[in-house]
């Protein structure tokens, strides 16, 4: 029969695959515990870093509906549940198992499917999402300033169109000067 502690531990965990938009395993052997507290205190408070022993992490996968992770559920575990940007998280733990060799990323889950280490990796590679809006943002400004270049295009050319034309008339009427009046033409 299983205790009270565990059903509860397997369902909040299972929770949290649901909730979470990503998971990343790693194996935190050898770090500290203040080295874990750092590591909580980057990811911020929209990760929640949980150790968990790899029976009740399987049992509450299986319960979530979480497959392809079974192999990462070896050694000492940690899942980093990410609520809000993954990217961030996992830029911030790649940049974290960088400085300390002892955190080891063994793979995720995303988007309903597991997750490599390299495609960890190249999540923490990408830009974040302010970053690419901002980006998005400055080439529709782009896109449209040219737009209202094109459309005021013809305009322009229909000011300097008539402008020459103006000048040309002006120009094939003779100087204004050079008329003779007409009360200075000689009689005969």
């Amino acid at each position: 029969m299983a205790k009270p502690t565990k059903v509860s531990a397997v369902a909040e965990i299972a929770d949290k695959f649901r909730d979470s938009s990503a998971a990343v395993i790693t194996e935190y052997r050898g770090l500290s515990m203040a080295q874990l507290s750092t590591l909580r205190r980057a990811l911020g408070s929209g990760v929640n870093y949980k150790v968990a022993k790899n029976t009740l992490v399987r049992r509450a996968a299986a319960d979530a509906g979480v497959q392809g992770l079974e192999d990462l559920f070896v050694g000492p575990t940690a899942i980093a549940f990410v609520d809000g940007e993954p990217v961030d998280a996992a830029k911030t733990l790649r940049d974290f198992a960088k400085d300390n060799k002892s955190l080891v990323i063994k793979g995720g889950y995303m988007d309903g499917r597991p997750l490599t280490v390299d495609e960890v990796t190249r999540i923490a590679d990408l830009d974040s999402r302010e970053v690419l809006l901002s980006k998005l943002a400055g080439a529709m400004k782009g896109n449209m300033a040219k737009a209202a270049a094109l459309f005021a295009a013809p305009a322009s050319q229909v000011a300097r169109l008539a402008a020459a034309l103006q000048e040309k008339k002006a120009a094939e009427a003779g100087p204004v000067e050079d008329a003779v009046p007409a009360d200075a033409v000689p009689e005969s």
